[in-house]
């Protein structure tokens, strides 16, 4: 070789390490990797280099549509103390606009959002979602797993049951409905509750679907209140005594306010509307090392029977949850999501229609 030939060479292949730096950079141990590597990362070291990073954040935000997590996210800065999360839960409906409205103002401040199908399917169409994988993913329904190219967009993490919550003060569960058809029977005019909020637009969709619109029409007339409050707020009023009874409550609300001592109590009335939360990475996480950590810990068995103890049901196959014995409605997956948001548009005016401007 001459040493012009050397030269040439010598020259290539130190063209080659500038141009490799970057990427040796960015993934050697000690520096963070860009968002869209992390998130797909499967190498043996994944829950070392989480915690790692996680250590230098400190930190990461949580959007959810659900109460629980308040409790959930303590258990998670327990196991990892080094950690500090910031949540705010609201309906769904306005988290989607919140998420929304920071991504158009160019502000990503959550790294983590969890909530229902209707939810995820709108924010996974504007492309906000960073597909990951996660190495608990393997034990849930692939019909719940949207896929990207190379990951996921979101997991399944809790399902959930709305049907009927009562006061068995007011309603002894002897006399309680055991179907919707009873909720129209003259006895209960004046002594029911729905929330406006995407859960009782969902129970308005899951009644008409069932029963037809000459079934809400008498559901109408039987003077039932429109509460704008969540379930879990509902409820409270039903324990009170305020409300007797409401078709739109979660079983999970009621396992909580049992356990406080309220005199309250959950039945299923088929078909059941049954909604299944899930949680996303943001493509923008300020906090990607943490959000991943704990997707991880909420999907584990670990955390899934955490979620079961705020009276919530597992997706996760090897739980060994209970089979539940009724009937179940999945309105968010029968549907595909432009169809769904035609139906909530539907859904929602026949509420205020029939339920509000009646009042």
């Amino acid at each position: 070789m001459t040493p012009g030939q050397l030269m040439k060479r010598v020259r290539f292949l130190l063209a080659v390490a500038i141009c490799l730096l970057p990427i040796t950079k960015a993934f050697s141990a000690g520096a963070p990797m860009p968002v869209a590597h992390l998130a797909l990362y499967q190498g043996g070291d994944r829950e070392k280099l989480l915690v790692e990073g996680a250590k230098r954040e400190g930190q990461f935000t949580l959007y959810t549509s659900h109460t629980w997590f308040r409790t959930l996210v303590k258990d998670f800065e327990k196991k990892y103390p080094f950690t500090k999360v910031s949540e705010w839960r609201n309906d769904s409906k306005n988290l989607i606009r919140k998420v929304l409205e920071e991504s158009k103002s160019g502000r990503i401040l959550v790294d983590v959002v969890e909530t229902t199908a209707d939810g995820m399917g709108v924010m996974k169409r504007e492309g906000l979602f960073q597909e990951y994988y996660s190495p608990q993913a393997r034990y849930y329904p692939n019909e719940l797993k949207p896929r990207g190219k190379n990951g996921f967009f979101y997991l399944p993490d809790r399902e959930t049951y709305n049907s009927l919550g009562f006061n068995t003060s007011l309603v002894p569960p002897v006399a309680a409905p055991r179907s919707l058809k009873d909720l129209i029977d003259p006895k209960w005019k004046g002594k029911m509750a729905i929330t406006s909020t995407s859960t009782g637009v969902r129970w308005i969709g899951n009644a008409l679907d069932t029963l037809g619109r000459e079934y809400l029409e008498k559901m109408a007339d039987q003077e039932v209140s429109v509460q704008d409050m969540a379930p879990a707020a509902l409820i409270g009023l039903i324990g009170s005594g305020e409300i007797p009874m409401s078709p739109t409550i979660f079983d999970a609300n009621v396992t909580i306010a049992k356990q406080k001592g309220s005199p309250v109590e959950w039945r299923p009335l088929e078909p059941v509307v049954t909604t299944v939360g899930s949680s996303a990475l943001m493509v923008k996480a300020p906090n990607p090392y943490t959000a991943l950590l704990f997707i991880d810990f909420l999907l584990s068995k670990e955390g899934q029977q955490l979620i079961m103890k705020g009276g919530l049901w597992s997706p996760r196959e090897d739980i060994g949850s209970l089979d539940q014995k009724f009937k179940k409605s999945y309105l968010d997956e029968k549907y595909s999501l432009e169809e769904l948001e035609a139906k909530f548009t539907q859904w929602e005016n026949l509420l205020r229609q029939l339920f509000i401007r009646k009042r």
